[in-house]
């Protein structure tokens, strides 16, 4: 997003990725920390490093940074998607940018780009708040589809979101047949807390069609939901986030459940009525919890390692059965905010 307010085919395999791992070549020596077993940010999640390789970067003229998702695609490298309309594959191994594609809608206009998947035939699905949309890319950035959206989910006055608040997250469930995205903020009507998550469905090589609807609350009504991650038994990983002036940024990672939650599809106003059955969540971990390995803020934050954390995906397990997530931050091209990679594994 483009203030200071503040996915993906998931790997099968228990070998360790070294997006995740081995961030220490060329620049990135100077401000990366150094690997360690269980940085222990609490009982469920470690730290294992992170790097600031890429802030304040460019690559082909392109600015490397404004990272609003991360993806794994089916080679192994990684797709990051920046809110200004450009799709970066980055080394799997080092993070320098080894391409870029620029982004528009149908009518060649920029996009205001959050969430990323790439999908299992290698084609890239891409949410915009703007309106918001989800459409399909080729590799090469063409448009190659539009899904449905339901009409309250259109930002006013078109239907009942705000404007920079809408379609953040977006991710792949297991299996491949469902497309599941977050809106980052409540719908004007529904409870200030309480945020929709939508679903597509698909049967076999068909189209992406509007299915189940859920509900998902968030600990305050200042946070908000910037991305999602399906883990391999359908849960999913939820970032929380907010900013606050002079105080810095609250990110939290939960663990939620779907499963047995309301289709809140045909629900117009989510304001505490019997019977809705919210996304079951679990708290990971405050990332202010984790250790700083170093880390160095250029504004106020409770832990210098914070910035406005806003992509994430899960890059494969280690030997122990823990996923690998890669968490990246956008730095909004703000002096005063950094491109940050985040490497955590994560008990689930």
């Amino acid at each position: 997003m483009t203030v200071m307010r503040l996915r993906t085919v998931l790997a099968t395999a228990t070998a360790s990725l070294a997006a995740a791992t081995c961030l220490t070549a060329g620049p990135a020596a100077a401000t990366t920390a150094p690997a360690a077993r269980d940085h222990a940010c609490s009982p469920s999640v470690s730290l294992d490093r992170f790097t600031d390789a890429l802030d304040k970067t460019t690559y082909q003229g392109s600015y490397a940074g404004n990272f609003s998702a991360l993806a794994r695609d089916r080679h192994g490298d990684l797709a990051a998607l920046s809110d200004r309309s450009e799709l970066f594959t980055l080394d799997r191994r080092t993070l320098k940018p080894t391409s870029v594609v620029r982004l528009a809608d149908e009518s060649g206009a920029p996009l205001d780009s959050e969430g990323l998947v790439v999908d299992r035939d290698g084609t890239r699905l891409v949410t915009s708040e703007t309106e918001p949309s989800v459409r399909r890319y080729s590799r090469d950035g063409r448009v190659l589809d539009r899904l449905p959206v339901p009409a309250a989910l259109r930002v006013a006055p078109a239907g009942r979101a705000t404007a920079n608040q809408t379609f953040e997250g977006l991710t792949l469930l297991p299996g491949g047949r469902t497309l599941l995205a977050s809106m980052e903020y409540a719908l004007s009507g529904d409870d200030a807390r309480t945020v929709r998550f939508q679903t597509w469905r698909r049967t076999g090589d068909g189209p992406f069609r509007l299915a189940a609807q859920y509900a998902y609350r968030t600990d305050d009504a200042s946070l908000g939901v910037p991305e999602v991650q399906a883990v391999p038994d359908g849960r999913l990983l939820v970032l929380e986030r907010g900013f606050t002036a002079g105080a810095g940024n609250t990110v939290r990672l939960y663990l939620a459940d779907p499963r047995g939650a309301t289709d809140t599809g045909g629900t117009e106003k989510l304001t505490g009525q019997p019977g809705v059955r919210l996304i079951r969540k679990t708290l990971l971990t405050d990332i202010a919890a984790c250790p700083t390995l170093g880390a160095t803020a250029r504004q106020p934050q409770p832990n210098p390692l914070l910035d406005n954390i806003e992509g994430m995906t899960v890059t494969g397990r280690d030997t122990r059965g823990r996923l690998r997530v890669l968490l990246v931050s956008d730095d909004n091209a703000n002096p005063a905010q950094t491109t940050r990679f985040y490497s955590l594994r994560v008990r689930v």
